[in-house]
């Protein structure tokens, strides 16, 4: 699977999913870190990427556009320590990676997973 990771991810996430075999790259890593939202949507969605971020205003631009992809997974962690969103990952993709290939807003907090199916509506 391929994942683009924004700023408010760490870049050793990025690393955590290449050593698991995926195609995984960081804004950082691309210097990319000036892009407005709108254009990494639309960068992770001409890649056919799965968007990993910390900011919610990705969840609510792919509501408003009525799109199917990219899939976003949102971490709403209370500390966002590699190790943790790491976790929650894994986690994410061991029982979400159907839907994330197909669309979906996945948000993620201590103790639940949410899936909703893309377009919203």
């Amino acid at each position: 699977m391929k994942f683009l990771l924004d700023m408010g991810i760490s870049p050793k996430s990025a690393s955590h999913l290449r050593r698991l075999g995926h195609d995984a790259v960081h804004l950082f890593e691309l210097r990319l870190e000036y892009l407005s939202d709108q254009e990494i949507v639309e960068k992770a969605r001409s890649e056919r990427r799965v968007l990993l971020t910390h900011d919610l205003d990705f969840s609510e631009i792919m509501a408003a556009g009525g799109g199917r992809l990219p899939s976003v997974v949102t971490f709403r962690l209370r500390k966002m320590q590699p190790d943790k969103v790491n976790r929650s990952l894994d986690a994410v993709i061991a029982d979400h990676l159907d839907s994330l290939e197909q669309g979906v807003l996945i948000s993620v907090t201590e103790t639940r997973i949410r899936v909703r199916r893309l377009p919203v509506g």
